[in-house]
This record gives C-alpha cells, structure tokens and sequence, in this order.
C-alpha cells in the first residue's frame, strides 16, 4: 500500500509510505525556501514527480479549519481525538482513498510510528505552539486517554522573547524564537531571578490563553523591551524554562503510570533540556523524541494515521536520510573535483577552513546530521562567532558539536543521541567552539544511521588534531532551508569566501 501523507501548515511536507517504509520525506522549507513554509504547489508537484503513479490513499493532516463549511471538506481541524475520515475518490483517474485526520493526531501517530519498537501501552506527551497535553494509550493507539496541561505551551515560552525585543511588535510569535530564548537561558541564573521577574513568568503560565497575550499587558514590566542582553532576561528565561516543565512534570506525576515508555511530539521536543530532564526524570522506563517532532514530521504523522485506519498498523521502517536527493543541477565553473580523503579534508579543518559537507539525501527534520552540513574544528574559540557571522545568526547562539559513538564518553556526559535532542556535559576543556556558556553541548553522535565519510573525517581529524569532534551546524542560507543543489552551494561558498565544498565522495576546490 502506498500512503502520500501531507501536513497543509507551516513546517509544511509531503510523505510517502510504501508498505510499511518511509520511502520519502520531502520538507517544504528545504532547498532553499524559506523556514517554516506552508505546502506549496513546489512540494505537491515534486511529490507527484516522486509518486510516479497515484497512491492507494492519500492523507491530509488538519489545519485551522476554512471559514467557508464545505470549501475544504478534507480537513479535519487542528485539535481532536475522533478516528480518521475516509472517503473514496478518484485521483489522475484511478481510485484512492482520501483520509483526513486532526493535526493534533499527527504527533501522536508520528511518535509510533517511528518509535524504536510497537507499544500497547505508552504515554505521549504533545507540546507545542498550540496543544500542551499528556495522552496515555493502552491499545496501540486504538485509543487514547488525553490530560490537558497548558494551551500553547511554546507559544507561551517564545513570547517571553519578544517582550523584552524592542524590535518586535504585538502579533504573531515568529516560530524560531523560541530556540533563540532556550540559548539565551543557558545565561541565566533563577535563583537570580527578582520578584518582577517572577510576577512575569506567573502571568505567562497562567493566561488562560497563550493567544491573549500582549505586550501591551506587561508595561508596568522591566522587561519590556529591556533587550536580549539583559541580565534579567536572561534569568527570567531560566525562571520560565524551570516552572514550565513543573508545570508537565507535575502533571506527568500525578497522571501517569510509571515505567511505561514516554513518547514526545511537538515543536518543544526540540529542546534539548527538557528532553535531557524528561529522561532524568526517572518516572518512564524510556523516552523517544523523533528527529521531527515539530510540524515537519506531521505528514508522516498523518500517513500513519491513514495506515493505521487502512488496516496496515502503526510500525513503520524509516531513516534519517529520507529526504530528497541533492541536485547536481549544474557543472560548477571555477571548481574542480578531487577523490575525498578523509585525511587531507581533516588538515583543512585543522588550519581553520569551514567546509560545507553534503552526503547522499536530505535529513528529515530541523537537525543538520551531516548530510547538509557546515563542519569546522572546535579548538579555536572564535570558531563560534565565525560561524554564527557566516550564518548571520546572533553571536550567543551556540553552536552543536558531532562525535563518533566510541568516543562519546571521551568528550562528553549524558545520553548519547543521534538526532541532536539532548544535552550533554562538556568534559573535554580543548573544544570551546562548542562548549555553551552554562557548560552544555548539544551532540550528534555519529552512529550507523549517519554518512560513512562523516565517521571517517572524525577519525582522520582526532589522528591530527588529538580531538575526534567537529562543528556541525546546518548549511543554509540565512532564513531558508537546507541548500539542496549544486548551484546554490557554490553560490553560498562563494558569498563567504569558502575555498572547498564536499559533495558525496567528491572534494571540490574553487581554482
């Protein structure tokens, strides 16, 4: 059976299952469009180019629902636990079954699917902008148990940052902000933290919705626009980060069963903290964040869901490496190729180049896994404001280190994690480039899942340098996805003076 999944909103993809398999993944925002775009006519036709022919069923993840009944009978609206639509169609002529499920279930469905073993008995736990909620199964998902917690939990967390940014008026709370506020906590101290910064967090936690508030609301505050330097941002955004976990903490406590696996969806999934103290917690016997917990896994989500009520189960057979191919759209002029070395690349990293490395397909999610990825040495400690200029991203944002599985324990302390979800404990003090202020790192660690050229480069630059670790951030232009073809990745070298790109097991070296 064939299932092309697609999520409508913003983080917007396209999935196709076949037979059990995540085939591909193709994510709206990547080749270089712009971050967290919606579906667009670009990703349905390259989906229709990778279908090849009409799918058995297709699966519309639900969105806000149109203000005109009957517009887009498909959709199943943002929130909601009732069992999936299924209507028959016909689709370029043939039969398909259209399926339409609520937005809210694509995370549920997205963390079995692709949760390291089938579950009758688990907890979920969905946070993001909108939904903050607890969900306890007992039948695979056949049926679920739902706890509210908090609406707009992320939402909530990322308004924090624009109420202390002159720069932002009352409106929408752009999307990356939130990440942007979990650096800057790294900053604070909540034992720090003053009353009005207490008075604050307690009026942010307990709006009765994440969507009332205004920054009109907070000016009797310091932190009105008191800027992203302030000190008492920085610790109001520890303060917050704390008692809103509480707040979950608490109500996983106090609601759940203990030692049955924890399953987490949902744009806060992304944060490394919170995942690192979900699993210190102890109360689960395990937790699973998918490297696609934010909106960009709810087309798979959604194809689930269409699998799970066609008959099929909820299991599937994925990897990392499902996006799209890269594109060689062009021959670059004024570069040539050589055969990689592992060896000679790890001398160019070691006398300070930054090196874009492309291997096979894109990731699927907002981790850059070495597949499109920015690498550069961590010994030098200016190496993370280089990298943040190049990007043009703030200078306190941090920048994410990768490893060897063997030598994790060499550098770092704390759960080793492929997909770049947790925190670890820096040890080793020779690699600044990636050590952040309060001491953390937030580690890919280079596993059988990952390129083979990547685990080799680390080895050759741990036998030059003595450090088997390297850079690793996301190769994209400022405010646009992954670059995906060969015509914009000399572009971007060539905008930042960059002598060398790798494509593959090809080293290109601008003549």
């Amino acid at each position: 059976m064939r299932i092309l999944g697609l999520n409508p909103g913003h983080d917007g993809a396209a999935a196709l299952l076949e037979d059990g398999r995540l085939a591909w993944s193709l994510e709206a925002e990547k080749d270089s469009f712009p971050r967290n775009s919606a579906t667009s006519v670009v990703t349905v036709m390259q989906s229709l180019r990778d279908l090849g022919s009409p799918p058995d069923a297709i699966a519309v993840g639900g969105w806000y629902r149109s203000p005109r009944p009957g517009v887009f009978d498909f959709d199943a609206g943002y929130y909601g636990l009732q069992d999936p639509v299924i209507k028959s169609s016909r689709i370029f002529g043939s039969q398909c079954q259209v399926v339409s499920s609520s937005h809210e279930r694509s995370h549920l469905f997205m963390c079995l699917g692709m949760a390291p073993e089938s579950y009758d008995e688990c907890a979920l736990l969905v946070w993001e902008g909108a939904i903050g909620a607890f969900y306890h199964t007992v039948d695979g998902g056949c049926t679920f148990e739902r706890t509210s917690v908090m609406h707009g939990p992320g939402h909530r967390f990322g308004f924090l940052y624009c109420l202390a940014d002159p720069r932002f008026d009352d409106g929408s709370v752009p999307l990356d902000v939130a990440g942007k506020l979990m650096a800057l906590a790294a900053f604070g101290d909540a034992r720090r933290a003053g009353r009005e910064a207490g008075q604050v967090v307690s009026r942010l936690l307990c709006a009765d919705s994440a969507y009332s508030l205004e920054k009109a609301d907070f000016e009797d505050s310091p932190l009105l626009n008191c800027g992203l330097d302030s000190e008492a941002l920085h610790d109001a955004a520890r303060l917050l980060t704390d008692r809103l976990f509480e707040r979950f903490q608490d109500a996983a406590l106090a609601g759940l069963p203990t030692s049955i696996p924890l399953l987490i969806g949902g744009g806060c999934g992304l944060n490394c903290e919170w995942n690192s103290r979900w699993h210190d917690l102890g109360h689960f016997a395990s937790v699973f964040v998918p490297p696609c917990p934010n909106d960009s896994g709810s087309a798979i989500g959604s194809a689930i869901d269409a699998q799970q009520a066609l008959g099929g189960g909820t299991a599937i057979q994925w990897s990392v490496a499902a996006g799209a191919d890269f594109s060689e759209d062009v021959v670059p002029a004024g570069w040539s190729p050589q055969p990689l070395s592992s060896d000679s690349l790890a001398q160019l990293l070691a006398a300070g180049e930054i090196i874009p490395f492309v291997q096979g397909r894109c990731e699927v999610g907002p981790r850059a896994l070495g597949h499109r990825s920015l690498l550069a040495s961590p010994l030098d400690p200016s190496m993370t404001r280089m990298l943040n200029k190049l990007k043009h991203r703030e200078a306190y944002r941090p920048i994410a280190p990768c490893c060897r599985a063997e030598d994790y324990g060499l550098y770092f302390e704390g759960r080793p994690d492929p997909f770049m979800l947790y925190f670890s404990r820096v040890i080793d003090p020779r690699i600044p480039a990636v050590t952040h202020v309060d001491g953390s790192a937030r580690v890919q660690v280079v596993d059988h899942d990952a390129p083979a050229n990547l685990d080799a480069l680390l080895k050759s630059f741990g036998d030059i340098s003595g450090v088997a670790v390297l850079c690793n951030t996301s190769l994209n232009f400022p405010g646009r996805g992954f670059i995906n073809r060969i015509s914009d990745l000399v572009s971007f070298c060539e905008v930042n003076a960059l002598r060398t790109f790798v494509v593959d097991d090809a080293v290109w070296h601008r003549r």
